[in-house]
């Protein structure tokens, strides 16, 4: 990103966050590996704000401080409301000329929103993200649809927002009334000042209920699976789920399918639920000559289960016959029907290992599967 003039920026964390569901306020909860309030603060401190003011709840000291260990902030007590939080956070950094103000609950904040917040005050006072409304919206009273609202007249509005930190400054200052304003560009449009509207970014999306963190915490998953098979005379040989006209064919106690065997590993791999000899034990005569599409369906259905579905999948078949090219695509479809994908994530590829080893004495085939699972 290229420089920006000097800013100074405020990070409310000052909120007990309850509806998050988690054992501290959610700011100071961990989300991918590091505390929510870490996140935007690095980012902040990355791009050059000085100085970063974090409005922490009375008491925090402690965990704030072990939160934002070794990093350059200031902290100041919030107040009962944000409104109040932001007013005494903006007296910390009153002497400077512009300021960005956040909420800690949107961890991430893209450098390019920044930019865009910054240049917006070279022509007014104020500039906040926003985003367009794609849904209808109904008014509610009492449980009823009292009415309708016009979507194009209305947009989603986001933090960080960006002030000429004078005229925020004062526009705190002069308010008078109940501290409840949701956001500084209320304060600011109140005072008078005018508040430019900049593209938003989904990515600033904030953190409010439990399922959020899970989310953030385990959008995709990834497994891997691997498999061999002995080829021996007299065997058919099935290879994700296509039958191959070959002199050899796999031995095993179901159809012996090496790869879809190692995709059923990195299935049940990515959502944590054992082996595929766990599920479907080779001493289990039930499975006998079983056809290893049941194997895959299995492990899709615990996919699911666990509340998520196949993302992609990337086969690669080691042998040296029979030649996989003439088949894969069909390989591709089959696989696709069975996952429940798109025909576009699945791969199916081969390769040989140059006649070393047991594949390329011919003696066996292997399978490696890599998969995707992402939450639903």
């Amino acid at each position: 990103m290229s420089t920006l003039p000097a800013f100074a920026a405020i990070v409310v964390a000052a909120g007990q966050g309850l509806r998050a569901g988690q054992p501290v306020p959610k700011q100071f909860a961990f989300w991918r590996g590091k505390p929510v309030v870490r996140h935007s603060v690095e980012t902040l401190l990355t791009v050059g704000a000085a100085p970063v003011v974090v409005a922490i709840p009375a008491g925090a000291e402690e965990v704030a401080g072990v939160a934002l260990a070794g990093l350059d902030v200031t902290f100041v007590t919030g107040g009962a409301t944000r409104q109040e939080s932001v007013a005494r956070a903006l007296e910390a950094v009153a002497g400077s000329e512009r300021v960005l103000i956040h909420d800690a609950a949107r961890p991430n904040i893209p450098h390019l929103s920044i930019k865009r917040l910054i240049e917006a005050l070279n022509t007014c006072s104020g500039a906040i993200p926003v985003l367009p409304i794609t849904d209808s919206l109904a008014i509610a009273e009492n449980g009823l649809m009292a009415g309708s609202a016009d979507r194009d007249a209305l947009r989603r509005v986001q933090t960080p927002q960006a002030f000429r930190t004078a005229d925020i400054v004062a526009a705190h200052r002069a308010s008078t009334g109940d501290p409840t304003a949701g956001d500084d560009a209320q304060v600011l449009r109140a005072a008078g000042g005018e508040v430019a509207l900049v593209e938003g970014d989904e990515t600033l999306a904030k953190l409010t209920f439990a399922h959020d963190f899970e989310e953030a915490s385990m959008t995709l998953r990834v497994g891997t699976g691997f498999d061999v098979h002995r080829l021996a005379p007299g065997e058919e040989l099935w290879l994700c789920g296509v039958r191959v006209e070959h002199d050899l064919g796999l031995a095993g106690h179901s159809d012996a399918d090496v790869g879809l065997h190692a995709v059923v590993d990195a299935l049940l791999g990515a959502v944590g639920a054992g082996d595929i000899g766990q599920h479907f034990p080779p001493t289990d005569p039930q499975w006998k000559g079983a056809p290893s599409s049941r194997f895959v369906q299995h492990a899709v259905s615990l996919v699911a289960q666990a509340g998520y579905r196949v993302g992609n999948i990337d086969l690669t078949l080691i042998c040296e016959a029979p030649k996989i090219g003439t088949h894969r695509e069909v390989m591709q479809a089959k696989l696709a029907e069975l996952a429940g994908v798109d025909l576009g994530a699945v791969n199916v590829k081969a390769t040989t290992t140059e006649r070393l080893g047991f594949t390329g004495r011919g003696e066996g085939i292997a399978a490696q599967a890599v998969a995707t699972v992402v939450r639903i």
